[in-house]
């Protein structure tokens, strides 16, 4: 092979590569703007189903006694209280670990936040589905009785 083909071929597998990089990064960058708009939307969502529950519970707090409510009231400031200590320790490993926003290290950090979070709203589902059990089988007792 002559020395003007190979720079040729050089040049054409360097355009080449140049072309598949743009395609790559286009699709890379495509593929980050579905994920954002997936997560804006599941945020939605999630702030959606959060009102109707509030609601759901405002009405039957209506109905509740006054000694109900304040339990109630003192049960959800826990649930507060513990989600903002979750979110501060959160923080505090965050701060320690140097993970920067943008960064590789916070990428990282935010992943395993939000796995936390969603381990912990888990666990707050299945008391709450427990709950329910509970209060359906108790109506129907009183029901029969």
């Amino acid at each position: 092979m002559m020395l003007p083909d190979m720079l040729k071929m050089l040049t054409d597998n360097a355009r080449q590569f140049q072309d598949r990089l743009t395609e790559w990064q286009a699709a890379m960058a495509e593929s980050q703007d579905k994920a954002m708009e997936q997560a804006r939307q599941w945020q939605a969502q999630a702030m959606q189903q959060q009102q109707e529950v509030n609601a759901r519970l405002m009405a039957q707090m209506e109905g509740a006694s006054e000694a109900m409510q304040a339990q109630w009231q003192q049960m959800q400031k826990t649930w507060e209280d513990q989600f903002a200590t979750m979110r501060e320790q959160g923080e505090e490993m965050r701060a320690k670990m140097g993970g920067a926003p943008g960064g590789g290290a916070f990428a990282d950090w935010a992943e395993t936040y939000a796995a936390q979070m969603v381990a912990f709203t888990q666990k707050m589902q299945g008391e709450a589905a427990k709950a329910i059990a509970t209060a359906t089988e108790a109506r129907g007792k009183a029901k029969k009785s």
